[in-house]
């Protein structure tokens, strides 16, 4: 199979179903709630895309070149920006534009859970990021170390965690309050792609490196690091979009704001 009917019929067809979705809720005046409309939803979409291929690029390059994985040059069409082919690029574009789709349809749909009083939101805030931080800490061991068969796990894990402990930093109550909604976008979107990948991998289109890999594999086929990119990866849309849109996190950056002007001016 090669990369542009990888595209073609799994993720193009996805990213439509959603977005026609998205367009009959349109069509439906189907809102998002009004705790979720401080900025618009389509255009928080398009930033998350542009921001998911100026952070992925470098990374997934360096992948590539080091040869933690690699295409079949017979499967891809040819064209490469840097080590990566033009079909992986679209990759990070369709699958941004489908969770992001899939989460505000959703969203739309699921109500959220109160709130956490103020105490148990910052206890949340400090121990959900601290987590991720200590994650992140972790993984820096098999760099450190050299130890091939961890390096695939490690460099997903130290890419990805700093902007995610950074967003459960600022805003982890606010995404357990729309929990419903994060959690269901954020399992379905990883599920489907990680299907996806094991058919791709299955079929040759691409590889991961067994030297750099746990060799661990989901149904004898998908190295368990995939899976765990894919949840990295949709969390950090499914968070960034949810927060953004977030009227609290908006008053929350704009009172922080607020108190850092209060600070540089004069006595």
């Amino acid at each position: 199979m090669t990369y542009l009917n990888f595209l073609l019929v799994f993720i193009v067809p996805a990213v439509l179903v959603a977005g026609l979705i998205t367009y009959w809720d349109a069509r439906a005046e189907r809102r998002l709630p009004s705790a979720l409309r401080a900025r618009g939803a389509g255009a928080v979409l398009l930033a998350h895309i542009l921001i998911a291929l100026v952070y992925t690029t470098p990374w997934d390059n360096y992948l590539v070149a080091t040869r933690v994985w690699w295409y079949n040059p017979q499967l891809v069409l040819g064209i490469t920006l840097g080590w990566v082919p033009l079909e992986e690029y679209a990759f990070f574009i369709l699958q941004t534009a489908l969770t992001g789709w899939l989460l505000l349809a959703l969203h739309r749909r699921l109500p959220a859970a109160p709130a956490l009083p103020v105490r148990a939101a910052a206890t949340l805030r400090a121990v959900a990021s601290g987590i991720a931080g200590a994650l992140w800490l972790a993984a820096l061991w098999p760099l450190a170390l050299g130890w091939q068969p961890g390096i695939y796990l490690a460099l997903v894990l130290v890419w990805a965690l700093p902007p995610i402990a950074l967003q459960l930093a600022v805003g982890a109550d606010v995404l357990w309050q729309q929990r419903r909604a994060v959690g269901s976008a954020l399992l379905a979107a990883t599920f489907y792609l990680a299907a996806a990948d094991f058919r791709a991998i299955g079929s040759g289109t691409w590889t991961i490196d067994p030297a750099q890999s746990l060799g661990r594999f989901i149904a004898g086929t998908l190295p368990v690091e995939e899976l765990i990119f894919f949840f990295l990866t949709n969390t950090l849309v499914v968070f960034g979009i949810t927060l953004v849109i977030s009227r609290r996190m908006n008053q929350r950056a704009q009172a922080l704001q607020d108190a850092w002007r209060n600070t540089r001016q004069p006595a």
